[in-house]
């Protein structure tokens, strides 16, 4: 191939079909298997779109937000998924993610790859409002998938306190989001889903 751009974009794309096997702790709403890291980022695209009226419109923009959807987790496809709650896995995680965008986005031509990464750090250092809204969408779909399948992966010994502590950073990005999450934990107390 003679133009050395497209064959790095194509074998970027290549790589990134990777993403399709990474498998994460959440499930599907059935129950059947476990859901993947491509799933995810479609699910969380596709909410974070659906739930926009939610947000502050006028500080949020929504295309970014849809752009860190599908990049956050690009990086797992060397580092691996970290369940959000596993303390020892989260130990040396930044570290492995690092590396791993080290070596994924150099793949790329350099605007295209430093465009990506400069977004996917944005979304891990949550400081913006596109940043803030985006966490709170990708956290909120573990967390309904979680409470429609009866704390699945809530079952490993996690407690009420850790899930709102992760879940906070919805409040400041959507008041009426943070409702629907308290509303659940307390529910998910209520049906033994979560210990308090």
């Amino acid at each position: 191939m003679q133009n050395d751009r497209l064959k790095k974009q194509l074998t970027f794309l290549m790589e990134i079909d990777k993403m399709k096997n990474v498998l994460r702790q959440t499930v599907l709403t059935d129950k059947s298997r476990q859901e993947t890291d491509a799933e995810h980022s479609w699910h969380f695209a596709m909410m974070a779109m659906l739930l926009y009226e939610y947000a502050d419109t006028d500080k949020v923009d929504l295309n970014r937000v849809i752009r860190m959807s599908l990049v956050h987790d690009l990086i797992e496809i060397y580092a691996g998924d970290t369940f959000a709650y596993d303390i020892e896995g989260n130990k040396n995680k930044e570290e492995r993610e690092k590396k791993a965008a080290d070596r994924l986005f150099s793949m790329l031509p350099s605007d295209q790859g430093d465009d990506i990464r400069a977004l996917w750090e944005e979304f891990d250092d949550m400081k913006t409002q596109d940043a803030i809204y985006a966490a709170a969408i990708d956290r909120l779909q573990p967390f309904i998938i979680n409470y429609i399948t009866e704390g699945h992966t809530w079952k490993h010994g996690v407690t009420y306190d850790q899930v709102y502590e992760r879940m906070y950073v919805i409040k400041s990005a959507s008041p009426s989001l943070w409702q629907v999450v308290t509303e659940l934990l307390d529910k998910s107390v209520e049906l033994g889903y979560l210990k308090k």
